[in-house]
């Protein structure tokens, strides 16, 4: 583990010194590549500063030791120094687990109502609502791309995008079938319901990293529907575009003009692209190793919210909160922190550090 680090300490000076070079500043796609890989080596190269002046305060010490007049307070400097490792340690070997290149990215979401009619549109809006209210504690902004209203309250489909540094990092592992059990306010004789949902999370990608033809696009305009005034009614701006070979269909309603909804639309397209060739990717490596987290699959039933109960339960870890309604009103960090260590813990298990 120390020799990589020392790597890696050395490969941060070097590109210290690259990115302060007049020659890479001048040319701004080197300068702002070599400052984004300088950045992402930033906390475990702090880390290790840390462990090396902790070793050297421990080496100083043990020196010291030899003076009798000193000998106590080295004694005490030396396994206080001493004391400490096996956490920079634990702390170096997390910060050496190879990082998610997405994980600053902003997040687009999609949520869709399952099994369950009615119901399931209404927890679909449930989901909606805990993840913009999630949002709102983080101080991220959210813009609703799509979305198919049912006539009480419910939501078909939605699809939204939060913008904010580490939103995909937080919210990634959410992606999966969530369940809900619940006496559904339609039901007189208090019958608990089962209900679904879908939810799929998907990281904004830049136009750089996925590369679209644009012969391979069909795109259709038609007229919004849903809340929005008179301009609803007036202008086709809606955006529908199908990817041809991959047979990927995204749409666009929720902004002002024709050529918005498209740049949005686009981004979903490439998003969905992006995720379909990690898919592939990494289709070998989920079947040998599969995560403690699960595999992310939409169609993997991850969560169940137990309303009677009041309880939410992630499958995947076996980790229950006993507080479903500050749950549902988006205070859902126990269970994202819960999830991170998990996969966390998974990766260090099998990793050659």
């Amino acid at each position: 583990m120390f020799e990589k680090l020392e790597e890696l300490y050395k490969k941060y000076l070097e590109l210290t010194e690259l990115i302060s070079n007049p020659d890479v500043i001048a040319d701004q796609d080197s300068w702002r590549k070599y400052m984004k890989e300088q950045a992402s080596m930033k906390d475990v190269v702090d880390k290790y500063l840390e462990y090396k002046k902790v070793v050297a305060a421990m080496d100083e010490a043990k020196e010291m030791m030899n003076d009798p007049e000193l000998k106590d307070i080295a004694e005490e400097e030396y396994y206080s120094s001493k004391d400490k490792l096996p956490q920079l340690e634990e702390e170096l070997k997390i910060l050496l687990l190879p990082k998610d290149e997405n994980d600053d990215s902003n997040v687009i979401i999609e949520i869709r109502g399952g099994a369950g009619g009615e119901e399931a549109a209404l927890f679909a809006y449930n989901l909606y609502r805990m993840y913009t209210m999630y949002a709102e504690l983080k101080r991220w902004q959210v813009e609703v791309i799509d979305s198919n209203e049912t006539e009480i309250g419910g939501i078909k489909e939605i699809s939204f995008m939060i913008k904010g540094k580490g939103a995909y990092s937080r919210l990634k592992f959410e992606s999966g079938v969530h369940r809900v059990q619940r006496v559904p306010e339609t039901e007189a004789s208090g019958r608990i319901h089962t209900s679904t949902a879908t939810v799929a999370v998907l990281p904004e990608v830049e136009d750089v990293e996925v590369e679209i033809n644009p012969n391979d696009l069909r795109i259709d305009t038609y007229r919004s529907s849903g809340a929005g005034g008179q301009h609803v009614n007036k202008t086709s701006s809606a955006i529908r575009i199908t990817h041809i070979p991959s047979g990927i269909v995204v749409a666009c309603q929720n902004e002002r003009s024709q050529l918005q909804n498209k740049e949005t639309a686009m981004k979903m397209l490439r998003s969905k692209l992006y995720e379909k060739q990690l898919e592939e990717r990494d289709s070998q490596r989920i079947n040998t190793r599969r995560l403690q987290v699960g595999s992310g699959a939409r169609s993997e039933k991850i969560r169940t919210y137990n309303y009677p109960q009041s309880r939410v339960t992630d499958h995947r870890i076996n980790y229950t909160i006993y507080q479903l309604e500050t749950f549902m009103n988006g205070d859902i960090e126990e269970m994202i922190e819960a999830l991170i260590a998990a996969d966390r813990a998974d990766r260090l298990k099998e990793g050659n550090i």
